[in-house]
């Protein structure tokens, strides 16, 4: 992780920006703290992407930026057509790096004295209908396609974390998973799957070359990648018959809570087996 940091400092130091020693000390902080390097790079181009609106306005010093300098950003976000739930992720990063100039005495506290909200419509996660689920079921031929979907329902895993799955994760025996460190909050757990997903994952076995360092892999034993694994879900949504319905990966984790709750699972306990931090991310 270290050599993928420093290239992200590298890109920074060659482009010329206002404040830009103040934004390495920061990514630097929260490299220290041990923050996801997926996030530290979010971070990093979200601030970046600021720092050049300063930068056009004239401003060469970070404490001249004020409240319309985000507001500019903002604009520019929204008219670049990204999602408000993009755009409100956007600029939680980079008021982020406000409290951090705040708190060194680099700008002043009144930039983020009056809340800046975008609001996002707060519709419900979508689960697949039983129905659906069969029918998608009944189209997958392929073993290991067919393992990953299976997994996916029934250990309500993140897809990101069952591509990351290594053999020694997996016990067969007790028919479990284990998650060393969680994609979102790098808080470890234990996850368990049904006799059907058993089953597509012994017959994925029998043909999954052993040498692979995960379990499921791609061409030439590539790392399957998640839009590898999203295109590979719309074949079979296609196939079966399901596509404008609108179904995605994440919707399988969303079914397979809802199939917990409606067998009569306490709340608690799923938020364990998802891996949730809040239970009211659990109870929406």
């Amino acid at each position: 992780e270290r050599a993928d940091f420093d290239r992200i400092l590298h890109k920074l130091a060659e482009q010329k920006l206002p404040g830009k020693d103040h934004l390495k000390d920061y990514l630097l902080d929260r490299y220290r703290r041990n923050l996801r390097l997926s996030s530290i790079k979010n971070s990093s181009s979200v601030i970046t992407d600021f720092l050049n609106i300063v930068k056009r306005e004239g401003k060469d010093q970070l404490c001249q930026i004020t409240r319309s300098n985000l507001e500019a950003y903002v604009e520019q976000e929204q008219d670049r057509g990204l999602k408000p739930s993009t755009v409100r992720f956007r600029l939680d990063a980079l008021k982020a790096f406000m409290r951090y100039l705040i708190e060194k005495d680099v700008i002043s506290s009144d930039i983020l004295f009056k809340r800046m909200i975008i609001k996002v419509p707060q519709s419900l996660p979508k689960a697949m209908e039983m129905e659906d689920e069969r029918r998608l079921l009944s189209v997958i031929d392929d073993v290991r396609n067919r393992a990953i979907v299976l997994l996916l329902l029934r250990t309500g895993m993140r897809i990101g974390e069952l591509l990351n799955t290594r053999p020694h994760d997996i016990d067969l025996q007790e028919q479990k998973i284990l998650i060393w460190e969680a994609q979102k909050n790098r808080i470890g757990r234990a996850v368990y799957f049904t006799k059907d997903a058993r089953a597509a994952l012994v017959a994925w076995y029998q043909r999954r070359d052993p040498v692979q360092t995960y379990v499921f892999y791609g061409i030439k034993g590539r790392r399957l990648t998640y839009a590898a694994a999203r295109i590979m879900f719309c074949k079979c949504l296609s196939k079966a018959g399901l596509f404008h319905k609108g179904y995605t990966l994440h919707c399988l984790r969303h079914t397979n809570a809802s199939s917990l709750l409606n067998a009569g699972m306490p709340l608690e306990c799923l938020r364990e087996l998802l891996g949730h931090q809040s239970v009211e991310v659990t109870r929406r």
